[in-house]
């Protein structure tokens, strides 16, 4: 939930707040997951689709770069061992597979710049990839036939992080 680790449960809280969605085909549910990894997999079972943000590590990747891809098509170069929970959902992820409880997954993931402390402050290029994130997600589930209505035009991704660091 700190720094720039905190990018995928801040922008899920972002969409919540940002947007309404609504389709005449689908239904949408959006989760802040957290650092929970293995108790989520009941929860990912239920669901046909799912769309996960997060941080990744990428061979040559710069701080801020943006990746969006299949989880059964993971480029090469990019992993998930950026943080203490990542390792966890990619297991979490696996474990499914071999289960065949796996939904359709994609990935929209960002280099983050390591940063020490507890803080709940994003660097400014995590906030600026963030704004990539964000369109990504919108554009990609408009293609899936969802209807973006905003709400809250003016909300920032670290408004939301400051606002997490007041309910605690």
């Amino acid at each position: 939930m700190f720094s720039d680790e905190g990018v995928g449960a801040h922008l899920s809280r972002l969409l919540k707040q940002k947007y309404r969605f609504s389709s005449v085909n689908h239904t949408i549910d959006i989760a802040d997951g957290g650092t929970l990894a293995q108790l989520l997999a009941p929860l990912i079972a239920a669901y046909d689709y799912l769309i996960i943000f997060d941080c990744v590590c990428a061979d040559n990747g710069e701080v801020g770069d943006v990746y969006f891809f299949d989880y059964k098509d993971m480029p090469n170069g990019v992993n998930w061992q950026g943080s203490a929970h990542e390792v966890e959902m990619l297991q979490t992820l696996s474990m499914m597979d071999l289960l065949g409880d796996r939904p359709t997954t994609k990935i929209i993931g960002v280099v983050p710049q390591i940063v020490e402390g507890t803080t709940l402050t994003m660097s400014e290029a995590i906030q600026n990839s963030a704004i990539v994130m964000e369109k990504t997600a919108i554009k990609h589930l408009e293609e899936l036939g969802f209807l973006v209505e905003t709400i809250d035009p003016n909300i920032t991704i670290q408004q939301v992080a400051d606002n997490f660091g007041k309910e605690l």
